[in-house]
């Protein structure tokens, strides 16, 4: 990865002024919208409240949203004629996924920050800070694997419509991976082959251990460690796989 390059395309996105409006304030709302004014946000749920159950699950959906849509905007890049630039330099496809995996990443930090940030204020707590340390850099970490996505898609579909067709599928995808509501029966057993259902058990892994919330009449279930770490990982390959092949795709139309 090239430092200058990450620097300098962090400090561009960070002027942006619908980044700053979208991609950081969006999900702080949303956790206030959702989880800050409910009646039983004090009550516990494993080594947290609910609360924190609620920041969590926005965080993570926030920083996904941020990794997505920063990089799938490499399609607006490549039509001005970014991708035919980087082709004359030694920058390898590898290195151009992650120089822009890794700004991504910085992006969804910052939205994860302020989200955390505002359920500290609002009464989210935990058992311990090693609950909010291990979700902040697990939540961190996964949103890697949705920058990823968002290149794949930018680069594959080379058109304005790249960044919205990227993030609009996202919100698809958090319905169906358990993100937002509490899922059971055939939705519950569909949700464990979906890219956002391995990134959010994780996440919540710290406060839950794997423990399921269900709000249908069936026995609260668990996932095993592997089960998660598996789903994580096979989207992972999928998602880097989809962003070379979209690189390629672009340099060889150049």
């Amino acid at each position: 990865m090239n430092a200058t390059y990450i620097r300098i395309d962090l400090l561009r996105q960070l002027r942006s002024i619908p980044t700053i409006a979208f991609t950081f304030a969006m999900p702080s709302f949303m956790y206030v919208l959702f989880g800050a004014n409910m009646p039983y946000g004090d009550s516990m749920s494993g080594h947290a409240n609910t609360k924190f159950y609620v920041m969590t699950s926005m965080a993570a959906y926030g920083a996904a949203t941020a990794a997505v849509s920063i990089s799938s905007m490499s399609a607006t890049e490549s039509m001005l004629g970014w991708g035919r630039q980087l082709a004359l330099t030694r920058a390898s496809s590898a290195s151009v996924v992650g120089n822009k995996v890794a700004v991504a990443t910085v992006v969804a930090m910052i939205a994860q920050a302020l989200v955390f940030g505002v359920g500290w204020q609002t009464g989210a707590r935990a058992d311990s800070w090693q609950v909010w340390l291990w979700t902040f850099l697990i939540s961190l970490a996964g949103a890697a694997l949705f920058a990823a996505y968002g290149l794949g898609m930018g680069l594959l579909f080379k058109s304005e419509t790249a960044v919205g067709l990227a993030s609009s599928s996202l919100v698809f995808l958090a319905f169906l991976g358990n993100v937002f509501t509490p899922l059971d029966g055939f939705m519950l057993k569909l949700a464990h082959v979906t890219p956002m259902y391995g990134y959010i058990g994780l996440v919540r892994w710290p406060q839950l251990e794997g423990s399921l919330v269900q709000t249908g009449p069936e026995t609260p279930g668990s996932d095993a460690l592997w089960v998660l770490l598996a789903n994580l990982g096979a989207w992972t390959l999928v998602f880097v796989a989809l962003a070379l092949l979209g690189l390629r795709r672009a340099r060889t139309r150049q």
